[in-house]
């Protein structure tokens, strides 16, 4: 789903509008200072509370979707194993590039974006023992982990469940997938909704009382931070993904990419996996050879639980918000930080933003909360459209690598060929 329908004139396009209401929020805060900052920022503390109320139902409803519809038998069980080890696999890749990429740049480091070293540093969470994080993912009562925001149960709840819900008999199978299918849709709806029409209001104020309160000394950490999430996704796309198509799938890298051109171009275009996925599933079938068989299994599962920009970008960042705020994140917050991030990556809806929306989940999982994390993640909004863009083109060119690995191990020939 995007939030921009295609044609529409350039004012009515989201990363206009967004782009518009930064340079108002850095004129305005410029010249009205902390009284203005103090009166709009209540604008953009909605609109994170926006954001914050839709995580809970957006994943629930997009993992147990995505896992449900895998469906039962033997041979979707093989091709199911398959895809998620890949998607697995491929995400704490990007998840590890992230933070490396992170801890090379540092582009948090020195900033004072949010005036951190005048308040009370939260108290971060750390892993006690193996056995303790396990336990901490299965809740006791799932209705009050909802209520206590603990995503990481959430998420193992909703894996179980769509799980359970694939194999149960068709008649009871399918009216329970076509509920959580209908609450996914209404989700996605709600999501762009509040991406399209409120996110500029958002970044207005925030950017506002941002620059009211730091100036443009913030823009530098900023500019900072984009370039390091560039270099860490242009790694992945061009280094990691070749590599993994090379040694898992014998396939040349190239002749996939050429094969991939109108995907990756609709990707970028329209910051949405699930906009995307008809072109992507064509140029699958057509150009690269796979079956239909595979692709209409692999790429509707990728485009739902495969985000490795949207992994890469959560793991990033949350150091990126450490760092700013001035708090240390050790080897086992780090290390906790790539385990949510994966679990988190699969309920990150394809619409335009979402990984936005999954950060929370991460800072979560560490305990970095709180005002000063609100502003800052919205102030990485403001940088975020043409990101997402490029999260996004990671994202589809994955799904594709996916599918011809997959399609190869299942004894098809002629791939990309």
């Amino acid at each position: 789903m995007s939030t921009t329908s295609p044609g529409a004139k350039w004012h009515q396009q989201l990363h206009w509008r967004i782009a518009i209401a930064m340079m108002l929020g850095v004129i305005a805060g410029l010249i009205g200072g902390e009284p203005l900052a103090d009166t709009v920022g209540w604008l953009g503390t909605l609109f994170i509370k926006l954001l914050k109320m839709i995580i809970v139902p957006l994943v629930v409803t997009s993992i147990v979707t995505g896992v449900a519809s895998v469906g039962a038998g033997a041979g979707l069980g093989r091709l199911f194993g398959k895809t998620l080890g890949y998607y697995m696999l491929t995400s704490l890749f990007a998840c590890i590039v992230g933070l490396a990429m992170v801890n090379i740049i540092r582009p948090g480091e020195g900033a004072d974006l949010v005036g951190a070293e005048t308040e009370e540093m939260p108290e971060l969470t750390v892993i006690q023992s193996p056995v303790d994080l396990i336990l901490d993912i299965v809740p006791e009562n799932v209705f009050g982990a909802a209520a206590e925001t603990k995503m990481l149960a959430i998420i193992f709840f909703a894996i179980m469940l769509g799980i359970s819900i694939s194999v149960l008999k068709q008649s009871h199978r399918e009216p329970l997938l076509s509920f959580f299918q209908s609450a996914f849709e209404a989700m996605m709806v709600l999501t762009g909704g509040i991406i399209n029409y409120v996110a500029p209001i958002g970044v207005f104020a925030l950017i506002a009382r941002l620059m009211g309160t730091t100036g443009l000394s913030a823009f530098k950490s900023l500019g900072l931070y984009a370039l390091m999430l560039v270099c860490g996704l242009t790694v992945h796309l061009l280094v990691t993904l070749p590599l993994i198509l090379r040694f898992l799938g014998g396939i040349n890298p190239v002749k996939h990419f050429r094969n991939m051109v109108q995907p990756i171009v609709m990707a970028f275009s329209t910051s949405s996996s699930g906009a995307t996925l008809p072109v992507t599933i064509d140029a699958v079938e057509n150009k690269v050879g796979v079956s239909n068989r595979v692709t209409s299994f692999v790429l509707p599962m990728g485009a739902t639980v495969n985000m490795d920009g949207t992994a890469l970008y959560e793991c990033a960042g949350v150091l990126f918000i450490a760092q700013a705020m001035g708090v240390s994140l050790g080897f086992e917050q780090q290390l906790m930080v790539v385990f949510t991030a994966l679990l988190a990556s699969i309920g990150a809806a394809a619409v335009p933003s979402a990984g936005l929306v999954v950060i929370f989940i991460v800072l979560q999982a560490v305990n970095l909360t709180g005002p000063q994390v609100e502003l800052i993640v919205g102030a990485m909004l403001a940088v975020d459209r043409p990101l997402d863009m490029y999260r996004t083109v990671v994202n589809v060119f994955s799904d594709s690598c996916g599918a011809a690995i997959i399609a190869k191990s299942e004894g098809e020939t002629g791939i990309d060929e």
